[in-house]
């Protein structure tokens, strides 16, 4: 239902076949963005750091394809798009490098590849392994954690700040990006990153809520 919501307020579109939605997150709370976005009819990309999560999600039969290739994510993403073939791809990597290899895209071809995005990783606690910062592979991220945790909030700090630059980036070109109550703006907000609201008080963001804007 955010899902098709979101399409229906910001796209102006009942049917979302050929539109893509990127997110992140195949965890607890965020496993069922991929069954969600194939039911809507969309294109979902997923990205997730932890392999585990992906072939769980995979296994289920939630998440229809995995790959651990940008190049291939981006094909098979144009492919479908063109197609209007519904498709739930899980990209095994951090979703910073997803953001920014569609702005990439958008840099080099002209194209936005993208339409609706979002974030449900677990960015309510983001320091202590619910949000993995983009410098660093999955597993030695783990070890940094619990090594030198005042090195792993400052990597978190600056992904944060590059995932929303990048979202920012997209956005101005027309793709619609929700909070999906996880925290991530108010998080991104704390690190420094460019989510307030322009002309409006420190307490509202420049991305609406699921809550309040869709669902509501």
């Amino acid at each position: 239902l955010t899902v098709l919501n979101a399409g229906r307020r910001y796209l102006k579109a009942e049917d979302l076949s050929g539109k893509v939605f990127v997110t992140s997150g195949l965890g607890g709370m965020s496993g069922a963005q991929a069954k969600a976005a194939v039911i809507a009819g969309c294109v979902g990309v997923i990205a997730e750091v932890d392999e585990a999560a992906l072939l769980k999600r995979h296994k289920q039969g939630w998440l229809m394809e995995i790959s651990n290739n940008l190049d291939h994510c981006i094909a098979r993403l144009r492919d479908a798009r063109k197609n209007k073939i519904a498709l739930s791809l899980g990209y095994h990597g951090n979703v910073v490098d997803l953001w920014e290899r569609l702005v990439h895209e958008l840099d080099t071809t002209g194209e936005l590849l993208v339409d609706l995005g979002s974030d449900q990783t677990s960015c309510h606690n983001p320091f202590n392994g619910g949000y993995y910062p983009v410098q660093l592979g999955f597993e030695e991220a783990k070890q940094l954690l619990s090594t030198n945790p005042g090195k792993f909030r400052t990597l978190v700090q600056e992904s944060l700040k590059r995932q929303v630059a990048a979202i920012n980036r997209l956005a101005d070109k027309g793709m619609f990006f929700w909070d999906y109550g996880n925290a991530f703006l108010l998080e991104a907000q704390r690190a420094g990153a460019d989510v307030e609201k322009r002309g409006a008080n420190k307490t509202e963001f420049r991305y609406p809520s699921y809550i309040q804007h869709i669902m509501g």
